[in-house]
């Protein structure tokens, strides 16, 4: 080590005496627990810094494992440099450290893009009523977060396998359509790349956004998440409904709230022929503005059909939401049912009967 600094020089000379596998042994070891101690450091100077804000807090946790790998990089790189190797040893340490250097490359395009996405929806507020454009942002950025962190991962790993003589195949095939091994690797992924296509026409399409009421498998519920090959939909009693990207550009479905949060809600009441209609009209109204539910814009009741029984009416009722669409329809139908019966009792159901004399 001609070239090398003369403190190195010395502490070559001290540990002639141990075997060569033990100074490269000793050297990475020293060489990590130093970068380790380091980057421990580092990281609680750079957390006690941004602890005020708690979103730059939540983005040093999120950095934290990827710069610790950089740090290890770094100090397996340094000490395979200067530790006693024979040729085949250093190839095999160059091997895993280019590796390593892959994942970690890998690695901080996926925390970037993470980073990148947070920053971008800090723009949103998801958590007002009317809140269709930030629901449209936040299922665009996610499904088009996973589907390129999906891309970086198969490069990833197509790299890293073709730096690996035996299994280079396996990387060159999932970087490139060619070969037996390429067919093996198509198949295995198919299920995963139609969802991450069908993710990507949900992104631009968006037949669904995060929050959206919907009604699947005749299931209502809200969509929770959207990953990169399934959605979880919250059904109304707290059950999870879990469904590939897929079925959202194949099959039919309800969207409660694509266009707006506001619905129009149902509440049909059997009424006797005698009925006063405009009495019942007029407690819908006063029912609707003494709710905090009602959103001001509709309320309207009609005649829809008339049987040999009773008259079909139905109340019209908007809201601002889905859920409280559902609460006003079951206010309304409470509150006229209690009028009916403690108002106007003849206006209840009944059924005729016409007595023969015989």
């Amino acid at each position: 080590m001609p070239d090398s600094p003369p403190w190195l020089l010395d502490l070559a000379l001290r540990v002639a005496w141990a075997p060569p596998w033990a100074i490269g042994l000793g050297l990475t070891l020293a060489a990590v627990l130093f970068a380790l101690a380091v980057h421990d450091v580092l990281v609680r100077i750079v957390r006690r810094w941004v602890s005020r804000d708690a979103f730059w807090a939540a983005m040093a946790v999120r950095t934290r494992r990827p710069t610790r790998l950089a740090f290890i990089v770094a100090a397996l790189s340094l000490a395979a440099s200067v530790a006693p190797m024979t040729a085949g040893q250093a190839a095999g340490a160059k091997r895993v450290l280019l590796v390593l250097f892959i994942v970690l490359v890998g690695w901080i395009v996926m925390t970037a893009l993470d980073i990148g996405a947070a920053l971008y929806m800090r723009r949103f507020n998801i958590e007002v009523e009317d809140n269709l454009l930030a629901r449209k942002h936040l299922t665009q950025v996610k499904i088009l977060r996973r589907a390129c962190a999906v891309v970086v991962g198969l490069v990833t790993a197509g790299l890293a396998l073709m730096t690996i003589p035996g299994v280079r195949q396996w990387g060159v095939s999932l970087l490139a359509a060619g070969g037996a091994a390429s067919v093996i690797v198509g198949l295995a992924l198919q299920p995963l790349l139609t969802n991450l296509i069908a993710g990507i026409q949900i992104a631009i399409t968006q037949p669904i956004r995060i929050d959206d009421a919907v009604i699947v498998e005749k299931e209502w519920g809200n969509i929770e998440e959207i990953n990169a090959t399934y959605v979880v939909v919250r059904l109304w009693d707290w059950r999870r409904m879990v469904l590939p990207l897929s079925y959202f550009i194949q099959t039919p479905f309800q969207n409660w709230t694509r266009e707006s949060a506001a619905l129009i809600g149902t509440a049909m009441l059997y009424v006797d022929h005698a009925a006063p209609i405009e009495r019942l009209r007029a407690k819908l109204e006063e029912i609707a503005k003494a709710s905090p539910l009602w959103d001001g814009r509709v309320v309207a009741l009609q005649v829809t059909d008339v049987t040999a029984q009773v008259l079909e009416v139905r109340c019209l009722v908007s809201a601002r939401s889905a859920p409280k669409t559902f609460d006003l329809r079951c206010e309304v139908r409470e509150k006229m049912m209690a009028f009916l019966r403690d108002e106007v009792p003849e206006a209840l159901a009944r059924r005729r009967l016409a007595l023969a004399e015989t």
